[in-house]
């Protein structure tokens, strides 16, 4: 049986002084000039996904203009919007993002008080179908551009359970998101350890054996000096997704820029890349790099696609490091063109075998991984909506899951 909840409003939150909202700095106060090559990580709308973190090009601020304006500082707990674009994505600030900076197209909504709503609960909801088509439907309103502004979030409806179900609610969905952020760092300690390896073979030159091999001119014996060109080659012509088109789910994962990797989905056989030999894709604005060896489709963003010309040679994850280290420079990464005439060392068959031999398991478990993850967020996705809407009993899931949702 479904549970009736009672039906808030934001602006019931504000007018008890349970809440405040408050937008970014303008940008007569928070220039171009500002920004800095570290200091305090700002969050801008391109940093906001949906309930995390997008870290790609944080941009910083010193000291002195963080005290200067200090108001727009963010605590823990505190939900971020952007006022214009993604209007329908959030942040819910993490301990790891407390005291960093709210940008000036940002709006901050910050809890006062937990009396009627849990910001993990509440930033869960923002994370419904429901709750997103709402905001991309008061936002709208005919221009070419969705906007928000402190009128639209106090007018954000939101189902306010008791506190304890919203507590029990709030914890069943995030046993799912710790197992995949769990997850994702076991990936992101194997791509170093891959990382590691190479820079230690081909870089550093102490591959297995290295003190028994003659070196003349930097270049060890059997090895060859190539340019980035003569070896890899880009695709052209393939088709990109619209975001539009993109699915929750289906057959054929949508690769793109973001960094979850995967941006959706679809099940349109047409746009379909399928090589013999593994693709390596970089984005040309973002310098994330991901090596690909499973059917995908392209995604809307300005994703560049790159394959090995020597097929015959054991290489693939060797170029994949080998880009990982030189697209670090920002010429390097826009644009394929600019590294094909740089030199690097193509080590031996024998070399490049035993290479694949070390890293292609932990490519393995990174594969393994990131599959446990697709499963774990459609089985979240599934029951996101199902507990908010009450159709769920809440103690029945705490009891099937009672451990952990694995």
């Amino acid at each position: 049986m479904q549970v009736k909840w009672k039906i808030e409003k934001v602006s019931t939150l504000v007018e008890e002084n349970l809440a405040e909202i408050k937008t970014g700095p303008f940008g007569t106060q928070l220039k171009a000039s500002d920004y800095v090559d570290s200091g305090t990580p700002v969050i801008n709308v391109r940093n906001i996904g949906f309930g995390k973190i997008r870290p790609e090009k944080l941009e910083y601020i010193d000291d002195k203009t963080l005290a200067r304006l200090s108001s727009h500082v963010l605590q823990q707990n505190d939900i971020v919007f952007g006022r214009k674009g993604a209007i329908e994505r959030h942040v819910l600030i993490s301990e790891k993002e407390n005291n960093w900076f709210q940008g000036s197209d940002c709006i901050r909504l910050r809890l006062k008080s937990n009396e009627i709503v849990l910001p993990e609960f509440l930033s869960y909801y923002f994370l419904t179908d429901y709750h997103k088509a709402w905001m991309l439907n008061q936002g709208s309103h005919g221009a070419t551009m969705a906007t928000l502004n402190q009128k639209i979030i106090k007018n954000i409806p939101f189902p306010c359970p008791p506190l304890p179900t919203q507590r029990a609610i709030a914890s069943i969905l995030s046993a799912y998101d710790d197992l995949i952020e769990n997850n994702l760092r076991r990936v992101r300690l194997l791509e170093e350890a891959a990382q590691l390896i190479y820079k230690e073979w081909f870089v550093h030159l102490r591959f297995p054996g290295w003190e028994e091999v003659e070196v003349v001119d930097g270049v060890p014996e059997g090895w060859e000096e190539k340019t980035v060109g003569s070896l890899l080659r880009k695709i052209t012509g393939a088709k990109k997704l619209k975001k539009s088109e993109y699915l929750d789910s289906g057959k054929i994962p949508v690769i793109d820029q973001g960094s979850g990797f995967i941006g959706g989905y679809t099940n349109n056989e047409s746009f379909k890349i399928n090589y013999d030999v593994p693709i390596i894709i970089f984005g040309d604005h973002t310098r994330i790099l991901k090596f690909i060896d499973f059917p995908f489709a392209r995604g809307a963003d300005g994703t560049q696609l790159i394959v090995s010309k020597e097929k015959s040679m054991p290489q693939e994850l060797f170029f994949y490091c080998l880009l990982n280290i030189n697209l670090s420079n920002y010429h390097y990464a826009r644009h394929f063109k600019f590294l094909k005439e740089k030199s690097v060392l193509v080590p031996s068959h024998s070399i490049a075998q035993t290479f694949k031999d070390l890293v292609l398991p932990m490519h393995e478990q990174i594969k393994t991984l990131r599959y446990q993850n697709q499963k774990l967020q459609e089985a979240r996705d599934i029951l996101l909506p199902r507990l908010m809407n009450g159709t769920i009993d809440v103690e029945s899931i705490k009891k099937l899951r009672a451990v952990s949702p694995e």
